[in-house]
């Protein structure tokens, strides 16, 4: 079948393109355009001519197969936003874990424990529901905070000892 053949096509298929062709006509584009335009959408509606015998056939399955991949796809997205519809819902309910999580360790604290060891304590305590980035970002900014402190009183020390 040499290219541009239309012998392939229904005659259903050949009436819609004409009809697309003729209103592309009208609307001012080229007769080369037109039927151009009238035969590409004929393709993208039905995916080409309908073919008989096993042409057909093999053409049939391709439509199963990717009809299945859409469906499996839409329930894997179905599933994605369930969980994020989920997981917009949980942050309360964390959030009252953490604070009933920091008063317990507020009262399991012993009385004289040495600054830095309850703030690493209550650190330990709020990240227990993080994840493992935000625990280490947490991390970080503690020892950073430390370090600000001693370098506090370090430099307290040395304007008070000249």
């Amino acid at each position: 079948m040499p290219r541009g053949d239309k012998s392939a096509y229904t005659d259903k298929q050949k009436h819609q393109a004409e009809h697309i062709e003729e209103s592309q006509r009208e609307r001012g584009a080229s007769e080369g355009t037109a039927e151009r335009i009238a035969w590409a959408t004929v393709n993208k509606q039905d995916g080409g001519g309908k073919r008989s015998g096993s042409a057909r056939k093999a053409t049939k399955k391709v439509a199963r197969k990717t009809t299945a991949k859409k469906a499996s796809a839409s329930k894997a997205t179905a599933k994605k936003v369930a969980k994020k519809t989920a997981a917009k819902k949980m942050p309360a309910k964390k959030a009252a874990t953490r604070k009933t999580a920091a008063k317990k360790a507020v009262k399991k604290a012993p009385a004289k424990v040495p600054a830095k060891k309850a703030a690493a304590g209550k650190a330990t305590q709020k990240s227990a529901s993080r994840s493992t980035a935000a625990k280490k970002a947490a991390k970080t900014r503690a020892a950073k905070k430390a370090v600000r402190r001693t370098a506090a009183k370090k430099a307290a020390r040395t304007r008070a000892g000249s």
